[in-house]
Order: C-alpha cells, then structure tokens, then sequence
C-alpha cells in the first residue's frame, strides 16, 4: 500500500545484487569450488545470485549425476581390450523406455552363443536417464556417464550410439565417479579374498 511494497521489493532486489559482489570477494579465487572440494555455489550457504557464463564456465556436476549410459571396457597384459559386457540382457530388460537394444556373438564353428555382445545399441533420444541399467548390470559393465552436452543437427542418425561410441576405459569411470569406484573395488576385491579362503578350506 502506497508503493511500500515495490520499495520493499526493490530493497531485496538491491540486497541480493550487493551481497553477490561480496560474496565474490569473500571467496576470492574460489568462486566455484573450495580446496575442500565444496561446491559452494550449489550450497544452501550461497548469497546473492551470479551468472554462469556457460560455455566458456561450468559448474561442476556432483558424482551421482547420471546421464547417458555408457560401456567400460579394461586392458589386459598385452594391452587388448576386455568388455565386460556378457549380453545378458538385464539391462535391456529392466529399461522403463525400451532403448537398448543387444546382439550377443555367436561362435562361427559351433553357432552357439557366446558372452560378448556383437552389436549394442542406446536411443539416447528415447533414454530417460534413470540408471537402472547401471544399477541392475551384475557384472559392472554399464555405467552413467556425466557427458550432457550431446547436441547435434542429426537426431535420427547421431544420436542412436553404438557399441564403439558407448564403450569407455574404466579408467574414465575412475576420474567422474572416483567413490563408487573406490567402493566397486574394494567390494571386488574382498569377494575375491572370500573365494579364495573358501577356495583354501576345501
């Protein structure tokens, strides 16, 4: 009433622009992310607003965001590559959209099927990002990838990805998920110690 309100809504305005610019020189050299590791900018203890000047400036996603999935796929002795993948099928199978598509290899002699997926297939178009590929896959073969930036002019050919766009090195699966990956090992490792002491008392 009597234009307190636009005062008031103006004192708030001007409030948020002030304690942006202090904010900024309170965290000087750290705008994003302390040395702690802390984003800060994604916390509750944030104040004023900033913009982010995307592309050129991101802020950095936290380690359960998923997106599009992906492939791993490790190196043995001599350097070759092993997927993990066995073309099982769970993955397709529990897929709420039906994206993936699995053709698992057949043995040229024998015709019987082998463990190893010939062709994989994700309609990222129609993925909705919920990881439970990723969650169901027994054998750690599929993973949530942090990529987002998948803009391309070609829909209908671009974005259907294959085995050889969707596999990745565990190696990356390291760097973007560094405690799940932590956590995957040890839970491998001990597995391993438990079947070789049971392996032992027989």
């Amino acid at each position: 009433m009597y234009g307190f309100g636009v005062i008031k809504g103006l004192g708030v305005a001007f409030k948020h622009l002030i304690e942006t610019y202090l904010d900024d020189i309170r965290l000087w050299g750290r705008r994003y992310r302390t040395p702690e590791g802390i984003e800060y900018r994604r916390s509750t203890e944030t104040r004023g607003v900033f913009t982010v000047q995307y592309p050129e400036e991101k802020l950095p996603v936290p380690e359960e965001f998923r997106f599009i999935p992906f492939l791993l796929y490790e190196l043995d002795e001599n350097g070759n590559r092993v997927e993990r993948c066995t073309s099982c099928g769970i993955c397709s199978k529990v897929c709420p959209p039906q994206c993936i598509w699995i053709v698992r290899s057949t043995d040229p002699k024998t015709g019987k099927p082998i463990p190893a997926p010939a062709e994989f297939y994700i309609d990222v178009d129609v993925c909705m990002n919920c990881g439970l590929c990723a969650e169901y896959c027994p054998f750690d073969a599929i993973k949530m990838d942090h990529d987002y930036e998948l803009a391309v002019y070609d829909r209908q050919k671009s974005n259907l990805f294959n085995k050889e766009k969707l596999l990745k090195p565990v190696s990356y699966y390291a760097t973007i998920r560094p405690v799940n990956y932590a956590n995957e090992t040890a839970a491998r490792a001990a597995a391993e110690a438990a079947r070789a002491a049971k392996k032992a008392n027989e």
